[in-house]
């Protein structure tokens, strides 16, 4: 797998959402139904932006507010970088490295088509470099 079209084929391009007008508490409490560490942030069917745990515990644990009285669109990173499906999973591994965040939308054609996490990739990455060390034992050992 080197694609994020391949990782969303075998995945699945299902992303959970919610809108910017929602309370930050339907948020979370959406990230913990759906065990998501982040959630994309959409209105008219295109993505606004993107709200994470980490969103939550910066903006508004720290600065003193209530996740019951706050809106996502106040806490929301609104400027967000995405992957295509052309992209090469570890170009992506490496944008999400550099910026320091853990989740990137998938946009085809300026649609949401999935959701990146860290961990996705880096699961891919691991199994293909598995792939990749028993093929050269097959080899050497041939």
């Amino acid at each position: 797998m080197d694609t994020i079209k391949q990782l969303i084929e075998y995945k699945g391009s299902h992303v959970w959402s919610i809108g910017p007008d929602e309370k930050v508490l339907t948020a979370l409490q959406e990230m913990a139904v759906k065990n998501a560490g982040a959630l994309a942030v959409v209105k008219n069917d295109l993505l606004v932006g993107i709200i994470s745990e980490r969103d939550y515990t910066r903006k508004v644990v720290l600065e003193g507010k209530s996740s019951d009285t706050s809106l996502v669109k106040e806490i929301m990173t609104n400027m967000v970088s995405c992957a295509s499906l052309e992209q090469k999973i570890s170009e992506c591994v490496e944008i999400m490295d550099n910026g320091g965040f853990r989740h990137m939308p998938v946009l085809a054609d300026g649609k949401l088509v999935g959701m990146l996490s860290l961990k996705d990739l880096v699961r891919v990455l691991l199994n293909n470099n598995k792939i990749l060390i028993r093929d050269l034992e097959s080899y050497i050992n041939a």
